[in-house]
C-alpha cells in the first residue's frame, strides 16, 4: 500500500487530539548519543533503589532492541493540571486563578497533607496505556496491521530524550520536558511501530540563565542543572524508595505526602499550563480535603478502596503511613495550637501499636518533634 504521509501524519494529529492528546511527535531511533549521559548517571547512583533503571542498562536507549522491528516513535503529550473537584472547594485551583499561588498556599499549611497534581485524579497509566492504544488501532484501520507497542512510563524507555527530540518540548533543568505553549505539566507516552515516518523538528531550549526550579527544591535534590540525585528528591522518596526516609531529609519533606511539584510552581513557564481536558484528571476530593489526621486514621482497606484507580495506590498502606506520619512530625514542630497538637500526638501514640516497624519508627520520629518544638 502506498502511503502519502502527508495526509497520515494530518490524520494522526487529528486522532490525537480527539483523544485528548495536546501534541503529537515523531523521534528516530538512533539515540546512541543519549546513552553516555545515562551511564555516567547510573554509575553514581543516582537512581536510588529503582533497580530497574539500571535492570535493561543501555536498552534504555535503544528502541529496536526494546521492540525488534521499531524504525520510528510516536510521542504524545496530554495535559494533566487537574480541575477542581468541588468549585466550592476554596484550596482547589480554578482554571481562571494563578493556580500556582493557590498551590503554594497548600503547601503553607501543615496540618493538611499535599499530593502531587498528576496524582489527583485517575492513575495516568491507565488512561494514557488505553488512549495511545487507540490511536495506533485508528493507525491500522487506516493503513492495516503494524508492528507496534505502547508505552507510558511503563518500561525501560528514555520518554524525555524521545519527546524532546520529535519537538514536543525542550528538556528543562529540573529534567523534566518543558513547553512554551503547556508548561511542565502533561504526561509522555509513546508508540513504538515499524512504520517509517518522517521525524518532526526539534524545539529550541527557553530556559535561559533561570534556575528558578533549582534553588527551590526543599532537599536540594539539583546536583547541577539537568542533573537530579533522586536519593534527595522528595517524589522519589515518598513513592519509590521503599524503607526508612533518611532523618535529615525528613523535616525538609513539609507536609508533601505523595511526590512534590516545587520544581514545577517555580518554573516560570507553568504560567501557560492548561487545565486538563480528561475528564479522568479531574481532582478527586480525597487528595484535595487533605486532613492530615484523618489520612493516618486511614485502615488498609480504606485506603485501598479510596485509592482505587489511583496512582497512590501503588505506594500501599504501610509506606502512606510513613509519609504522614512525617508530614505530622513536620506540623507538631511548627504548630502552636495546643488543642491540635494534643490530637495529632493521640493520633501518632495509637499508631505505635502498628505491626510494621517502618511505620512504628516513622510515627515515634513525629512524636519527637514535639520536643524539638
Amino acid at each position: 500500500m502506498l502511503i502519502d504521509r502527508v495526509d497520515l501524519w494530518d490524520r494522526l494529529q487529528t486522532w490525537a487530539q480527539e483523544l485528548g492528546f495536546s501534541q503529537i511527535g515523531v523521534s528516530g531511533v538512533d539515540l546512541s548519543d543519549a546513552e553516555p549521559g545515562l551511564a555516567a548517571w547510573l554509575a553514581q547512583g543516582f537512581h536510588g533503589d529503582m533497580a530497574y533503571m539500571a535492570a535493561h542498562g543501555m536498552k534504555r536507549a535503544r528502541p529496536a532492541e526494546l521492540l525488534p522491528g521499531t524504525v520510528s516513535v510516536i510521542t504524545a503529550r496530554m495535559d494533566y493540571r487537574p480541575a477542581p473537584a468541588d468549585i466550592h472547594d476554596h484550596m482547589a485551583p480554578k482554571p481562571d486563578a494563578d493556580w500556582q499561588s493557590l498551590e503554594w498556599q497548600r503547601l503553607s499549611n501543615p496540618q493538611h497533607g499535599v499530593v502531587s497534581m498528576y496524582a489527583r485524579g485517575r492513575d495516568y497509566h491507565k488512561v494514557l496505556r488505553q488512549r495511545l492504544q487507540q490511536l495506533a488501532d485508528r493507525l491500522q484501520a487506516h493503513i492495516g496491521p503494524t508492528g507496534h507497542r505502547v508505552f507510558t512510563d511503563s518500561a525501560p524507555v528514555l520518554e524525555v530524550e524521545l519527546s524532546q527530540r520529535s519537538g514536543l518540548g525542550w528538556r528543562g533543568k529540573h529534567t523534566l520536558l518543558l513547553n512554551r505553549e503547556g508548561g511542565s505539566m502533561f504526561f509522555l507516552g509513546e508508540v513504538f511501530i515499524d512504520l517509517a515516518l518522517d521525524p518532526t523538528p526539534a524545539q529550541s531550549p527557553h530556559c535561559g540563565t533561570c534556575s528558578a526550579c533549582i534553588d527551590v527544591c526543599p532537599t536540594q535534590a539539583f546536583v547541577a542543572p539537568y542533573r537530579l540525585d533522586a536519593r534527595r528528591c522528595i517524589s522519589y522518596l515518598t513513592i519509590e524508595h521503599p524503607g526508612a526516609i533518611d532523618p535529615a531529609l525528613r523535616p525538609l519533606m513539609g507536609n508533601r505526602v505523595y511526590g512534590c511539584d516545587d520544581c514545577q510552581l517555580a518554573c516560570p513557564w507553568n504560567k501557560y499550563a492548561q487545565v486538563s481536558p480528561v475528564p479522568d484528571f479531574t481532582a478527586r476530593s480525597t487528595w484535595t480535603d487533605a486532613n492530615l489526621l484523618i489520612w493516618l486514621a486511614w485502615s488498609e482497606d480504606e485506603f485501598l478502596r479510596l485509592s482505587e484507580g489511583s496512582a497512590i495506590r501503588r505506594i500501599g498502606h504501610v509506606r502512606w503511613l510513613r509519609n504522614v506520619a512525617v508530614a505530622l512530625g513536620n506540623a507538631l514542630r511548627v504548630s502552636n495550637d495546643p488543642d491540635w497538637q494534643a490530637s495529632a500526638a493521640t493520633a501518632l501514640q495509637a499508631r505505635l501499636l502498628h505491626l510494621d516497624p517502618l511505620v512504628r519508627e516513622h510515627v515515634q520520629w513525629a512524636l519527637d518533634q514535639m520536643q524539638v518544638a
